[in-house]
């Protein structure tokens, strides 16, 4: 009866790590370059990223091509996502901080336009918005966010390279991190 209990738990161990370890596989930005495409696609992948265009909050054009050749850090988000939210004055106070640093975030917006205009009205942000929509999520997966988690946040360099990608939360020891590397 003993050995029995003991192979029981041992299977159970085995199965609970198992599970823990491919959620976070599942969970963690996986390269751009582990598809089938590889490098080639990876870099296809992040041009036509740059080629990109979003209409603002307001209505006018957003084209991710302004921001190259600049360090630009991208935060996905929703109005109704709790920790997108909470990050977003930490973005914006980074932003207010070092725009004359040629360091610049863009916020797209994973989410119904009135939703966002609705939010921005009581929260302004100054730093861009673009209305990604639910397209957004394919756009983060792109850019490898394979649970198309919120938030997630990438770095591109000023040479137009994809540096940096993080599943949840900004803190600030993220962002000194990123822009001394950028």
């Amino acid at each position: 009866m003993n050995r029995r209990h003991v192979l029981y738990g041992g299977v159970a161990a085995a199965a609970g790590l198992a599970g823990a370890g491919a959620a976070w596989w599942k969970f963690q930005p996986h390269d751009l370059a582990t598809g089938a495409g590889g490098a080639a696609e990876a870099s296809r992948l992040i041009e036509a990223f740059w080629a990109l265009n979003f209409d603002t909050p307001d209505g006018k054009s957003l084209p991710m091509s302004s921001f190259r050749g600049k360090w630009l850090l991208v935060n996905f988000w929703a109005t109704w996502c709790p920790p997108c939210v909470e990050e977003l004055p930490l973005l914006d106070y980074f932003y207010q901080e070092n725009k004359s640093k040629d360091l610049q975030i863009v916020g797209l917006a994973v989410d119904q336009p009135s939703a966002v205009r609705t939010w921005l009205e009581t929260r302004p942000l100054n730093f861009p918005v673009g209305m990604a929509g639910l397209g957004g999520t394919d756009l983060s997966k792109s850019l490898g966010n394979q649970s198309g988690a919120l938030p997630f946040s990438v770095v591109f360099g000023a040479s137009g390279q994809l540096l940096h990608r993080k599943i949840g939360q900004v803190h600030p020891e993220d962002l000194v991190l990123w822009s001394k590397q950028g």
